[in-house]
């Protein structure tokens, strides 16, 4: 069994509603321009772990190929950047503590992907919808998990005879009509039936979070009991940079505000979320800084 070069790979998560049902997608990128899509969800989740689950998962199939050579893989999210090659060494070496002693949130998911890193890996941020078709796929296959609408996958069959080459790959549009296909895993032997009703794909953020809210009361406590946990440890991150004064880019507003960075920097240079006002601070290179602080703070201020 052959597996062709990989060249890079593109992860992205999504969620509808954070927390809420969530979903992930990889795209595999070959050097002779083919590629391999993986995808998979979660009900009940976080905006980040899928981010986390999509480069496990990525690393899984990275692994399983035998590949050696290095790899260079894109992620919209900072959290999972900085979080792998920055801030888990420090994790590790405080017993899986935070700088202010609190427990590490997603410590499972860091520890999975920890064993899976390697030297080999070449970790690089992508802006989030800036036109890259790879990173504008997975984030397609992410939100469709999230959906319930799981996508037709493109997948490498290493059994297939591959007659050319092609440079440019063909991404299968999310504007096909109703489409049922049967998508298998080469290595972890899964087959998904599913229809793809590719309007789905293109619900907005806010439509999401509104046909969620109508199925939370059907929930079992227990789920909301840790809905509500998720919400107030993504609160206290919000209100620990805002007391520190710690400017952040647009892309770690976004996923702390479980957004598209499009959805930050559209919204202008002063505004509210939530319990704090966000300023714009200033422009280092090609990134917008941002500074929160507490509305009761500005108040009384003023």
């Amino acid at each position: 069994m052959t597996i062709p070069h990989i060249q890079s790979i593109y992860t992205d998560g999504a969620c509808s509603g954070n927390p809420g049902p969530g979903g992930w997608g990889v795209v595999i990128c070959f050097a002779d321009g083919e590629f391999h899509e993986l995808g998979g969800r979660d009900r009940q989740t976080t905006n980040n772990r899928m981010e986390i689950q999509a480069a496990i998962a990525a690393l899984e199939w990275l692994t399983k190929s035998g590949q050696t050579q290095p790899v260079t893989l894109y992620t919209d999210s900072e959290y999972l950047k900085n979080g792998i090659t920055k801030w888990i060494q420090g994790w590790k070496n405080k017993g899986w503590k935070t700088s202010t002693g609190s427990a590490v949130i997603n410590q499972d998911l860091w520890e999975l992907l920890d064993k899976l890193n390697s030297k080999q890996i070449q970790w690089h941020h992508v802006r989030a919808h800036s036109g890259d078709p790879h990173n504008e796929r997975c984030d397609a296959i992410a939100r469709a998990f999230s959906v319930g609408k799981p996508p037709s996958l493109q997948q490498f069959n290493p059994q297939t005879p591959r007659e050319s080459t092609n440079p440019k790959p063909s991404f299968p549009s999310p504007s096909l009509n109703t489409n049922v296909s049967q998508v298998t895993d080469t290595f972890a032997n899964k087959t998904i039936e599913s229809k793809l009703i590719a309007s789905n794909l293109l619900i907005s953020d806010s439509a999401m979070i509104d046909s969620n809210a109508d199925s939370l009361d059907n929930l079992p406590r227990e789920v909301r009991v840790e809905q509500l946990h998720n919400l107030i440890e993504t609160l206290h991150i919000a209100d620990e940079v805002a007391t520190k004064g710690y400017l952040i880019t647009s892309s770690e507003l976004a996923d702390l505000m479980d957004v598209n960075a499009s959805a930050v920097t559209s919204r202008g240079d002063k505004w509210v979320w939530r319990n704090w006002v966000v300023s714009r601070a200033r422009r280092e290179g090609n990134q917008i800084l941002w500074l929160l602080e507490r509305i009761d703070q500005v108040t009384s201020t003023n």
